[in-house]
């Protein structure tokens, strides 16, 4: 276990030293996003099931449209049980994969594979690039066909693993930190994230309820009483609520001036206020 954990505390460093090319990223999909764009993930394995995890949990977490972050995994969906090998190896099933999807000049394509040669996933990159879309390759080798067939690359080069091979570990571990880093900066520059807080969460059960009632409390510095008070108000919108109250406002601006801010609550609070 101290061997592990001696070569997991290298993931960290690793993943530090491809920031700026990760800050690069952050940048093409928020404009992407904010054009009505998509993210599209692509991957086999190990990484298309990390993909899938940072798809799936956009929208719970900043009460996303599911069509904004999406991913692509060979084998498809039973392939996040059970592994369908097989397909890593073909081009002509990514190539198609990805064409379903009908990738686009705003759309932003992140090719994931720790070797960067995982055939399929070069392929759905290479087709979405041709389309138009912007291509970012995500691996943990230099120089790679992945990284050679996208317009940007975030090389994690986090060296050999405990167990020789098994990408589960040390580059699966890179990966998820930088997949949260693009979904997580991206939605933070769109405004669904204000301050640390998720004011954009779907209220979809207690815990989450009480998490909403807690994050007005904080945002507005008031008791929880009339923080409950303030989300029956706003039709128990969380975004609605705070602009309401960090604006002094209605709802009915309020829902305005969100709709304005598209969705931004930072902006719609500073436009509000800037109102009168």
């Amino acid at each position: 276990m101290r061997i592990i954990n001696r070569e997991d505390a290298k993931v960290a460093t690793a993943v530090r030293r491809a920031l700026p090319a990760i800050a690069d990223a952050i940048d093409m999909i928020t404009e992407a996003l904010r054009n009505g764009g998509r993210l599209i993930y692509v991957g086999t394995g190990t990484s298309g099931r990390i993909a899938a995890l940072d798809a799936a949990e956009c929208p719970p977490t900043f009460k996303t449209d599911p069509r904004m972050v999406q991913f692509i995994m060979a084998g498809g969906v039973k392939a996040l049980a059970s592994a369908v090998e097989s397909n890593e190896d073909s081009p002509e099933l990514g190539e198609r994969e990805m064409a379903k999807k009908k990738p686009g000049k705003n759309d932003v394509v992140v090719g994931i594979a720790a070797s960067g040669r995982t055939p399929f996933t070069v392929a759905a990159v290479d087709y979405a690039r041709r389309r138009g879309a912007q291509t970012i390759a995500l691996t943990n080798n230099r120089h790679s066909p992945l990284e050679k067939a996208a317009d940007h690359a975030i090389v994690v080069r986090v060296g050999p693993e405990v167990i020789s091979g098994s990408t589960r570990m040390k580059a699966g571990t890179a990966e998820k930190m930088v997949l949260n880093m693009l979904s997580s900066g991206a939605m933070s520059r769109l405004g669904y994230v204000y301050s640390n807080l998720m004011v954009n969460l779907k209220q979809k059960n207690s815990k989450l309820e009480q998490r909403a009632e807690m994050i007005v409390q904080r945002v507005a510095r008031i008791p929880a009483p009339e923080a409950r008070r303030a989300l029956k108000k706003a039709g128990n919108n969380l975004p609605v609520a705070l602009v309401m109250l960090k604006s002094k406002i209605g709802r009915e601006q309020a829902e305005q001036e969100l709709e304005l801010a598209r969705g931004n609550v930072r902006q719609a609070i500073s436009v509000a206020k800037s109102r009168g």
